[in-house]
Order: structure tokens, then sequence, then C-alpha cells
């Protein structure tokens, strides 16, 4: 696929999905599936629910994507709050 081929988008997590998968809300609202890119696997960004990431599309198939950014300091607080645990 050539790298002409790919449109970059913004959008938030709205959910965690199993193997390593995220339910992404595009800015114009559409909902695609999307996977974290190799370089973000390799130096462990970790993605969390409500996350603000720029993800590619490929232009032959807009319901999956690859997420290739994380916005710092731009969490939306949509996720519930993550419960603490104590140890006693």
């Amino acid at each position: 696929m050539a790298k002409e081929a790919l449109l970059e988008l913004d959008g938030v997590v709205d959910e965690v999905l199993p193997d390593s998968r995220f339910r992404v809300t595009l800015e114009n609202g559409a909902i695609v599936a999307a996977y974290a890119s190799g370089r973000m696997r390799r130096h462990r960004i970790r993605i969390l629910a409500g996350d603000r990431v720029r993800l590619e599309l490929s232009v032959y198939d807009l319901t999956k994507g690859r997420i290739n950014f994380r916005h710092k300091d731009e969490h939306v607080s949509t996720a519930s709050p993550a419960r603490r645990f104590v140890r006693r």
C-alpha cells in the first residue's frame, strides 16, 4: 500500500478491545476498529479509553485503521475512572 493512499484523521478511543485493538470515534462521527502501530508497541506507548489519537485509514477500507500517534495531555474524560486497588 503506497503512502499516498492513506488518510490521516483524529479521533477518540472509546473502548479497548481484546487482541490489542481499539474502537475509535473519528471527528466526523464515524466509528472504526483500529490497532496500535508497531512503533507504538515497540516503545510501549499505552492507549487507554478516552485518549485522543491520530490514525491512518486506507482509502480502500474505511472501517479499519492504524493508530500512529497518541496526543499528549489531551485525555477526554468520557471513560469511567480507573479503580485503584489498595494492597493490605
